[in-house]
């Protein structure tokens, strides 16, 4: 006899049955071609929108091609090119620095282990597994970016807090074979209907699942608990 389900995993469970019907094509919205793009667009992604990311990178790609060029980049030039990108001084540094380890200890090949990805700078978990996922194809963990952090603990799966916490805690109730889209189907839907202000509940798949719903009631958002 199996072990019973809990009620958390029959309500993830039932988050992720109608948000596949609702956004069936959902997929990575970030614009590359190789691993090394995936990297550096998924590090300039941090605190960004992926929309001026991809405005950045259709120029930023065509300039520098290879983990060497970043890598001998001058590091005043590089966030010059990276100007409309949040925080772009800083991410100049990290996409220098972690493409020198790139040509120094990986021959300039973006590697394929969370443990060799995280040791990069300016990559922890959440990039890592952007960049495993859809760089390798594997799927140790599940991204957890400010859409993923909103809709979770809005719909009552977890009462985390921190980035890590939530993927730990995450993982034991999302099927393994839907970690990846998992990520996607919480990214579309907050884009769409549960924004980070005034989200649309009248209009949302979830409504009569969701604990933070504020169609019969005011309910604090960010906890499920009512005002």
């Amino acid at each position: 006899m199996g072990t019973p389900r809990s009620s958390r995993e029959d309500q993830t469970q039932e988050v992720i049955d109608r948000l596949h019907d609702e956004y069936p094509d959902t997929t990575i919205s970030l614009n590359f071609s190789n691993r090394l793009e995936l990297l550096i667009a998924v590090i300039l992604s941090a605190q960004c929108t992926d929309e001026r990311v991809n405005g950045e990178t259709e120029h930023l790609f065509e300039k520098y091609e290879s983990a060497a060029d970043y890598a001998a980049a001058d590091q005043e030039e590089l966030a010059e090119d990276l100007n409309s990108i949040t925080y772009y001084n800083n991410k100049a540094g990290y996409i220098r620095n972690a493409c020198r380890t790139i040509v120094e200890d990986h021959d300039g090949e973006v590697p394929d282990t969370m443990a060799e990805l995280t040791d990069l700078q300016g990559v922890g978990r959440k990039t890592a597994n952007v960049v495993l996922q859809h760089g390798h194809e594997v799927v140790e963990g599940i991204v957890v970016d400010t859409h993923v952090q909103r809709l979770t603990r809005r719909l009552g799966i977890t009462e985390a807090e921190r980035p890590e916490a939530i993927e730990q805690d995450l993982m034991p109730v999302v099927p393994e074979s839907e970690w990846q889209d998992f990520t996607h189907l919480l990214i579309s839907h907050g884009r769409a209907t549960c924004t980070a202000r005034n989200p649309d509940c009248a209009d949302c798949v979830l409504e009569d699942i969701c604990p933070s719903s504020k169609v019969d009631g005011d309910v604090d958002l960010a906890s499920g608990e009512a005002w």
